[in-house]
């Protein structure tokens, strides 16, 4: 990572991710959304797109201008369009959240919020497949820089989907076959994201992550491959055979079951390469941001199992709000809280000593934090989420709530890590600032170290 170029706008997306996490669960500690409202009604919609979009969508894409050139050793195809790009997905999902709250009759009509926000987040997210793409276009991509290929053809998918349902929603298109998608495609939209987009481009970005953090060798085996095929197909079933089954007026249950049955292998097979990197690690004594990954992780694996409880039983549809919280927050935020930990410290440890490396005493990243103090707001934040996934399988809405809380709690103590190891509060204030290293800004990186 030395000598690489610093993402200049990367801490600006992790902020604004931040800030829309904390929104989410303040709302769900309000009692705001699923379970309290039903999961198709708009206050839940404002919820599910708050999360997704403001918090998970800006954290990814904020990572992926920063660690995709580093995927493939090559540079940012550019880094001037990172900031409008940011502006787009900001405006397109504040105009998106006013949309919902009309539906929800409290907003009076008017401007055409939902048109808006199709326009302003196809434009921003067009931009981030545009910038990556090209990036990705002329190099030869190892297989973690191929699962991110997936991962963003998958938000391709989304985001198209996601167009159509805020043109139809708000009245602005009326073509039959926009109708059937509308109504019959939620799951193929929700799977496209949750699934192929962050899932799937977090386990790209976390094979070179975990491998780089505890010192583990490149993995390079036919689990890997078998990883990237199983998990491609599955998504090419959703996002295309999904599409064709509404357009022939053909249920979409049994794509979504040869999805789910291919879904459940890839994540088996990505949790024996997990498993074998953690083992044939180098560094003995794990940092914190792998040891929460493993949190995460294992609440992925926890997931897996409840989908596949659940439809043997046939209670699936029942408690599909359960499993996506627990996918939501357990799974994708738990790793992503985890490894921002680790992130915002070595891209500021980058930052700030990268120019002075060999000419003057510097601290290392691990003095940047102190992960005795951090730890408990992991703890907090992980036990807060399973006990919250309880309660929705147990219909508790007022204990769903309390674990919200526990949830908020959590994040602010994270955030209040990530903020000191930004402002080097942590750091002896002799190494701190060495004669010819830079100071870092809080929202954005202004170095950019040879």
């Amino acid at each position: 990572m030395i000598g690489v170029s610093l993402s200049r706008w990367t801490m600006s997306y992790f902020a604004a991710a931040l800030l829309a996490l904390v929104a989410a669960e303040a709302l769900m500690v309000a009692g705001y959304g699923f379970p309290n409202d039903a999961l198709r009604a708009p206050q839940t919609l404002v919820l599910v797109h708050l999360v997704a979009i403001g918090w998970l969508s800006l954290l990814m894409c904020g990572a992926l201008f920063q660690f995709v050139p580093v995927l493939i050793a090559r540079p940012l195809y550019s880094n001037t369009l990172t900031l409008p790009t940011l502006i787009c997905l900001l405006a397109g999902l504040a105009m998106l959240l006013l949309g919902f709250e009309q539906l929800a009759g409290h907003i009076e009509p008017g401007l055409p919020f939902l048109a808006l926000a199709a326009a302003l987040l196809g434009v921003g997210f067009a931009l981030v497949l545009w910038n990556l793409g090209r990036t990705l276009w002329q190099a030869r991509p190892p297989l973690p820089a191929q699962l991110v290929v997936v991962g963003l053809a998958s938000l391709a998918g989304t985001a198209i989907y996601g167009i159509i349902f805020a043109l139809v929603l708000g009245g602005f298109v009326d073509h039959e076959p926009c109708i059937s998608i509308a109504a019959s495609g939620l799951p193929l939209h929700a799977i496209a994201g949750l699934g192929g987009w962050l899932t799937f481009t977090a386990v790209g970005v976390s094979y070179r992550l975990l491998a780089m953090f505890m010192l583990a060798p490149e993995l390079d085996n036919w689990r890997n491959r078998a990883v990237l095929y199983t998990g491609s197909g599955a998504l090419a079933i959703v996002i295309l055979g999904g599409a064709a089954a509404i357009r022939l007026g053909f249920e979409i249950d049994f794509v979504l079951g040869l999805a789910g049955v291919l879904g459940l292998v890839t994540v088996a097979l990505y949790g024996a390469d997990v498993v074998h990197l953690y083992r044939a690690r180098k560094r003995r004594n794990i940092e914190l941001n792998s040891r929460m990954a493993a949190f995460a992780l294992a609440s992925l694996a926890a997931s897996a199992v409840l989908i596949a409880v659940l439809t043997l039983l046939g209670r699936l549809s029942d408690h599909v709000g359960a499993v996506v919280f627990l996918i939501a927050f357990g799974w994708l935020s738990g790793l992503g809280l985890s490894k921002l930990y680790k992130i915002v410290a070595f891209l500021t440890w980058l930052e700030c000593y990268g120019p002075v490396l060999g000419k003057a005493a510097t601290p290392r990243v691990q003095d940047l934090v102190v992960e005795k103090r951090a730890i408990k707001w992991f703890v907090i934040y992980f036990i807060a989420v399973w006990v919250g996934t309880v309660a929705l399988l147990v219909g508790h809405a007022s204990h769903f709530q309390i674990a919200a809380a526990g949830m908020l709690i959590g994040t602010l103590g994270i955030i209040v890590q990530l903020v000191r190891s930004r402002q080097l509060a942590d750091v002896d204030a002799e190494r701190r600032i060495p004669e010819g290293a830079y100071r870092p800004r809080l929202l954005l990186s202004l170095a950019r170290p040879d």
